[in-house]
């Protein structure tokens, strides 16, 4: 269960390296959310409008374009347009065509990325194996929307606003690095499980604390990679990120980046959760073997159905799955087999506990008790309306005289007959039963005593 539990908090980072790094909609995801963030936003409209100034010569070619002594006016205005430029650039990285553009160069990375990893290289444009994030064509776009022109926009070099994201003698150790990425993730998502089922199996006296332990295990990794995530974050961004200016950016980048991560580990949290329910409901608890009750039935008699409900559950969970590889088809049937072995396993106890179950003997002790609440709730009733039929006769004062409301005799309610308050004692005598303040034992005392008349019959009522 230990080895499980670190073979569980392996491989979430396994996972996720892969998912985030190695797959091309999941990064061109990830780096859509990433420009929808205002800080990064405002970074990277920072970055562009440098990349502008550094790539074309914005005083000279304002001062061929101004007429006579105005060409002094170049630097002052050069330094205006800048600041226009900074100030119009984040609205522009807003709008659907910088995002597009954004989304598209990301894509284009990235495939020429896994290109170069996977050693197709017929199938990548690189130079010496180089590869780089190419934002001209935002560059070029930032330019248009923010006023400097299609004339300026058109003379940015080939190279501007590239950001290298591989250099060429970076090559090999990426290649291993990717390949030990895929195997990791693959191998440690079925040792993780394989080793739990494995503890479950080979734990046969109390197997329920087994599973049960099994989703601690689950919830504590799932939780570790929380707590680890906030922590390497800090870590991270300090090292990568030299600037101060720069840091929010790179926080904000790190939390989007890495949220996947947390989506993964939650997904671990939520499995643990099944197991520590599947292992209180095998337990030898008061509440389990109430649940076992009402579930025996069901697992014993429509066994189909339940295995079919799982089936259904599992098809729709590997169907809308973000992912339908390998790795994501194995580990769902390893999860759908030990289920399917918990459920065995939980028609087989319910068996030997309940070896006669059926709907009537389950559900039949909650009807009756239902019944029994019913009539007791309207025994009142009765006797009010036993009560309103007997009047006793009108009284006169001595002397005579007319009738009188005030002079009538108080009436007197008729208590129940012996075979409703034989009823009534039954009923009660079965609630403390229930309640445990009764034995078994002292029970069918009682009820023998009421039904062979041993208990006195209740009085008369009084005469007038």
């Amino acid at each position: 269960m230990i080895l499980g539990s670190v073979l569980a908090f392996l491989s979430v980072f396994a996972i996720w390296t892969e998912r985030q790094a190695l797959n091309t909609d999941d990064w061109v995801n990830t780096s859509g959310r990433l420009l929808q963030n205002e800080t990064i936003r405002e970074t990277l409209a920072d970055y562009l409008v440098d990349q502008l100034y550094e790539n074309v010569d914005v005083r000279k070619e304002l001062e061929e374009i101004l007429p006579g002594d105005t060409k002094d006016l170049a630097g002052p205005a050069a330094g205006g347009l800048r600041q226009v430029a900074g100030q119009g650039a984040e609205k522009a990285l807003e709008t659907s065509t910088a995002q597009g553009l954004w989304e598209e160069a990301n894509r284009t990375t990235h495939e020429q990325l896994l290109a170069v990893l996977e050693n197709k290289g017929e199938a990548v444009e690189t130079e010496g194996g180089d590869v780089k994030l190419n934002l001209g064509s935002l560059l070029t776009n930032l330019a248009q929307q923010v006023g400097i022109g299609e004339s300026l926009a058109e003379k940015l070099p080939p190279d501007a606003a590239q950001v290298e994201i591989l250099k060429s003698d970076q090559l090999k150790t990426a290649q291993d690095i990717a390949v030990a990425i895929k195997g990791l993730a693959l191998l440690l998502s079925i040792l993780t499980l394989l080793t739990f089922a494995a503890a479950i199996y080979l734990s046969r006296g109390e197997r329920w604390v087994t599973v049960l332990l099994s989703g601690v295990g689950l919830v504590a990794a799932g939780f570790a990679v929380v707590v680890v995530r906030h922590i390497a974050g800090g870590i991270v961004v300090d090292q990568l990120v030299r600037e101060e200016s720069v840091k929010p950016a790179g926080e904000a980048a790190w939390s989007i980046g890495t949220s996947l991560m947390t989506s993964i580990a939650t997904t671990v949290i939520v499995v643990g959760v099944l197991f520590l329910a599947a292992g209180w409901l095998a337990s030898p608890t008061g509440g389990a073997r109430t649940t076992r009750r009402y579930l025996a039935p069901t697992l014993q008699t429509h066994p189909g159905y339940v295995y079919a409900g799982l089936a259904i559950l599992v098809s729709i969970y590997f169907l809308s799955g973000p992912t339908q590889g390998l790795r994501t088809f194995l580990t769902t049937l390893i999860v759908a087999g030990m289920a399917a072995f918990g459920i065995h396993e939980l028609r087989r106890q319910t068996e030997e506990e309940f070896p006669a179950a059926s709907y009537d003997e389950t559900f039949g002790g909650t009807r009756d008790k239902v019944v029994g609440a019913v009539r007791e709730a309207n025994i009142p009733e009765r006797v009010g309306e036993q009560a309103s039929k007997l009047r006793l006769p009108e009284m006169r004062r001595p002397g005579g005289g007319g009738e009188h409301p005030q002079d009538e005799a108080p009436t007197t309610a008729m208590p129940l007959s012996s075979e409703d308050a034989r009823l009534a004692r039954l009923e009660r005598l079965g609630t403390l039963r229930e309640k445990g303040i009764l034995t078994e034992e002292e029970f069918a005392a009682e009820k023998a005593r009421l039904l062979g008349g041993q208990q006195p019959e209740p009085d008369a009522p009084p005469k007038a």
